[in-house]
């Protein structure tokens, strides 16, 4: 049985079709027409017709970093030690529903804690549950001073973390292979390091060129994508040499670093949204708010201008937003990446559109089936009240976000109530600062 949807304001994946009467008809999971109303085919009796009139039709949006795993962290130790593996994983399945109903029908999890993402996947998969559609990494790989190497030497790499530490080419190899065995979909490796050269000033990548080479070249000859977390310059630029598919952050690359992006075809996603909301929402009351808003935004001014300089060199751009931590939280802030690169990076509406739905579908396990509205691809699309195209900012409006269908299907899952968290999701700190004699008679003197 067929299904037609009718408008006058539809974006396709690359162009705003509008100004007339337009028509998307699926049949069955997929997409059957797309085009003039009246040069469609014929509306058999009995056949549903959904008159969308003042709405916009949109391909199904993309998230390609949404952590599931972590669940709102608030510290680092919430997102590796807390909550046991099958509590994470059914409660990743309700956070990939809230991304879902945001009108986001694919994401990808580029790492998560053991197999998390890739339970959700199958399960979502297999039908017995109702999801987004599901690319999913496992652990990143990272070294000893890597960013997943973030405990002291007595603690470690837990094998709760979300990095796997591997300290030789050998180890690399086998956890890449091992994660093929598991189901991943991508593979992510950490390249930044937490150390700084204190001959350059900049962190040190925390692998080098050979070695970052040959960790990608295993992980392609496998048949899988690698998107790298690298944000200095030394990882960056090793990034690129090295052929990775999708390089996260790279806010501090220079022009060495944007010529090896171009050449060897390199993709980036800034995911500037998490920098852009620790900024606005840290408040005093929070640990971190001493030094992250104060540095984010020295990052925020670097980032700008070399992201924009990459834009104009041709480099194709994917859409994330580093989902999943408490300034991140699922289903709130997807849209607002797209905003920030209209705003900020000089993008249009269109083109950001374009960077979340067909760029974002490149990397995806059905990259050749979604991301665009066109005839055989899945029927992944959303309806919007209102027109993104001329306005990116109406999709984080509330209620914006008329329909979502997935597959043809309208998706209706309702919010859940509020969850009860318990203690031991996270790490339980008693106070923010020691009350010393000085500092309590501070506090006394302000009262």
């Amino acid at each position: 049985m067929r299904a037609h949807f009718l408008t006058h304001r539809l974006f396709d994946g690359t162009a705003l079709h509008t100004g007339r009467a337009l028509r998307l008809t699926v049949e069955g999971d997929r997409i059957a027409y797309v085009g003039d109303h009246a040069s469609g085919p014929a509306v058999a009796t009995g056949e549903e017709v959904v008159d969308l009139t003042g709405c916009s039709l949109l391909p199904g949006l993309i998230d390609i970093h949404v952590h599931l795993s972590y669940g709102n962290a608030e510290a680092n130790e919430d997102i590796d030690i807390y909550a046991p593996f099958e509590y994470r994983a059914l409660r990743a399945m309700v956070y990939a529903q809230q991304v879902l109903m945001a009108g986001y029908t694919s994401i990808a999890d580029p790492a998560s804690t053991g197999r998390v993402s890739v339970a959700v996947r199958d399960a979502i998969n297999a039908g017995w549950y109702v999801g987004p559609r599901i690319t999913a990494a496992g652990r990143q790989l990272t070294s000893r001073q890597g960013l997943g190497d973030w405990y002291p030497p007595w603690i470690g790499v837990p094998e709760s973390s979300i990095g796997a530490l591997v300290r030789s080419p050998e180890e690399a190899k086998e956890e890449i292979r091992q994660q093929v065995k598991d189901g991943v979909d991508l593979i992510k490796i950490d390249f930044d390091g937490t150390q700084t050269n204190p001959r350059t000033g900049h962190l040190m990548a925390c692998f080098d060129q050979a070695e970052a080479s040959a960790m990608v070249a295993e992980a392609q000859r496998l048949g899988r994508r690698v998107v790298v977390h690298a944000v200095d310059r030394e990882a960056v630029l090793y990034a690129a040499r090295a052929g990775a598919d999708v390089i996260f952050h790279a806010f501090d690359m220079d022009d060495e670093c944007l010529e090896a992006i171009v050449a060897n075809g390199c993709m980036l996603s800034p995911a500037l949204t998490f920098l852009y909301n620790a900024i606005e929402f840290t408040q005093p009351s929070d640990p971190s708010f001493a030094w992250r808003p104060a540095r984010n935004r020295k990052v925020v001014e670097r980032a700008v201008e070399v992201l924009g300089a990459a834009r104009k060199a041709g480099v194709p751009f994917l859409v994330g937003t580093d989902s999943g931590f408490a300034v991140t939280p699922y289903g709130e802030w997807h849209a607002r990446e797209l905003q920030i690169m209209v705003d900020d990076l000089g993008f249009t509406p269109e083109e950001a559109l374009t960077a979340t739905t067909v760029n974002n579908a490149r990397i995806l396990r059905e990259h050749g089936e979604v991301g665009a509205l066109a005839p055989g691809k899945l029927a992944d699309f959303v309806v919007v009240k209102g027109d993104p195209v001329a306005d990116v900012g109406v999709l984080m409006k509330p209620g914006a976000i008329e329909a979502v269908y997935l597959g043809g299907t309208r998706t209706a899952l309702a919010p859940p109530a509020a969850a009860r968290r318990y203690s031991w999701e996270s790490s339980h700190r008693q106070w923010g600062e020691v009350y010393n004699r000085d500092r309590v008679a501070q506090l006394r003197a302000a009262r």
